[in-house]
């Protein structure tokens, strides 16, 4: 149960983290939006590429280091112990916001919020198809593996 409580939790700072970034419309956050779709945004004027490229930087390297933070403190508060039974556990809590950021966040939340529409770029398609976002998932379900591996030996050296 604390497990589940914890995975709650930070898949819930996930989801402020992400809202607090979009800014006022989700122009904030166009990086998210498949590349098609941004470049139809960049034609239209609707936005900067370089202002678009700084915003992604900054909110990768902000995102990373708070999950990350996040991640071994939760990780040292649960008194995980040795680099497997820590890697496991890692993995749980990375693999759990892949998906969650895939169904609850790109299907459920952006797919259906108006927030999330973009003025300038009406009757064109935003949210990901299955394919692109199975794809996606698949390629971090792999990343996490090696992510989880990082976070576990920083965890036991600390």
């Amino acid at each position: 149960m604390k497990l589940l409580l914890e995975n709650i939790l930070y898949c819930l700072v996930f989801t402020i983290t992400v809202r607090i970034f979009a800014g006022k419309d989700a122009r904030g956050c166009l990086y998210f939006y498949p590349k098609e779709y941004q470049e139809i945004a960049y034609e239209r004027g609707v936005a900067d590429r370089e202002k678009v490229a700084r915003s992604r930087k900054i909110f990768l390297i902000v995102f990373t280091s708070i999950m990350a933070l996040l991640l071994v403190v939760l990780l040292k508060k649960n008194g995980v112990k040795g680099f497997k039974e820590t890697y496991l556990q890692a993995l749980l809590f990375l693999e759990v916001m892949n998906l969650y950021d895939g169904i609850v966040i790109d299907r459920i939340w952006v797919g259906n919020d108006p927030f999330w529409k973009i003025k300038g770029m009406e009757n064109t398609p935003y949210v990901q198809t299955r394919k692109e976002a199975i794809r996606k998932r698949s390629f971090l379900a792999l990343f996490w593996i090696f992510a989880a591996a990082l976070i576990a030996a920083i965890v036991i050296h600390i």
